[in-house]
């Protein structure tokens, strides 16, 4: 694990070390230097905890700026663990953005070492620790997954480019427009997520962990996760067993899994429940690489989402 409190040290030496070349520059040599940072500035630098809301400053920023996935291609974000040089790229963009309540632990302790500006998303957004709870272990916690719920990630659209017009307020007219241009396109997906989902045999959404409250909360279903906030805590023999008497007795037909988790526990309770089919239905934590060459994008995996459940709770259009 990176050491977060041995940053700001680090920070302080490359500081003093510029300072001291800046001096030995001849006048010509320190203009020089001065025109190239400038033209590198030209963009504003962006490092972004994961995928949805890298997604949404691309989609803000535009050509404006330069994003940093912080989660690589295929890899769970829940307790991620940064290399020296993805936190040098956290401390060392114009904006972070993570979205808080320990979702991500280590990122989000090297982002409070940052200078510059960082934008917590759930505190941003219109919710407070009433609106969605899950448990977790002993705790209760503020569910973290609110890009899951196309209206709450038009928030998220909107935290962003406020967030980009105070780094950046030559181009904030930029970014609002943009940002009114993406939540259009969000709110045509809430639309098609109404529709698709008002008629459903089953409200009963049986998912590899609690990532989908927001979603179900908004279309009048009912979450029920294999595990808890974090996809790695494998439920219990206990736990199991009741989830087998409850999608028995709920007439669940589809366990969903996950493509950046095992499937291994779904499966076994699909298999102890009377051998139930299993489906993928993405937390959007994440793409894998054959996602991403394929072009997906946002829209596409929550359209693509929006299909499996219907498929999976017999909804009618």
């Amino acid at each position: 694990m990176v050491s977060v409190q041995s940053f700001p040290a680090r920070r302080l030496a490359r500081i003093v070390l510029a300072g001291l070349l800046a001096a030995a520059l001849t006048p010509t040599a320190a203009h020089a230097t001065r025109s190239d940072h400038s033209d590198s500035k030209k963009k504003v630098t962006v490092a972004a905890a994961f995928f949805p809301l890298a997604a949404a400053v691309a989609q803000v920023g535009g050509p404006l700026v330069k994003v940093a996935n912080l989660t690589p291609a295929g890899v769970e974000p829940h307790d991620l663990e940064l290399n020296t040089q993805q936190a040098e790229t956290v401390l060392d963009a114009d904006l972070a953005v993570v979205v808080g309540n320990g979702f991500q632990p280590q990122v989000e302790d090297i982002a409070a070492d940052r200078d510059g500006p960082t934008l917590n998303v759930l505190k941003a957004l219109p919710i407070n620790a009433g609106d969605k709870k899950v448990e977790e272990g002993d705790a209760t916690a503020l569910d973290p997954h609110v890009w899951l719920d196309p209206v709450l990630y038009q928030s998220v659209v909107d935290a962003i480019a406020s967030a980009l017009s105070k780094v950046d307020p030559n181009h904030a007219a930029d970014y609002t427009a943009n940002a009114a241009v993406y939540n259009a396109k969000l709110a045509t997906l809430n639309t098609e997520y109404e529709t698709g989902l008002a008629n459903c045999s089953r409200q009963l959404l049986v998912t590899a962990h609690e990532a989908f409250g927001w979603l179900t909360q908004r279309y009048g279903l009912t979450p029920e996760g294999i595990a808890g906030i974090s996809p790695d805590a494998e439920p219990n023999p206990q736990r199991l067993a009741d989830l087998t008497d409850l999608v028995e007795k709920k007439g669940v037909t589809t366990i969903y899994t996950e493509d950046l988790v095992s499937p291994k526990v779904a499966r076994t309770l699909a298999r102890e429940a009377g051998g139930l089919k299993t489906a993928t239905l993405n937390p959007l934590e994440g793409l894998t690489a054959k996602q991403i060459k394929a072009g997906a994008t946002y829209i596409s995996e929550m359209q693509d989402n929006l299909q499996a459940i219907q498929k999976g709770l017999g909804c009618s259009a």
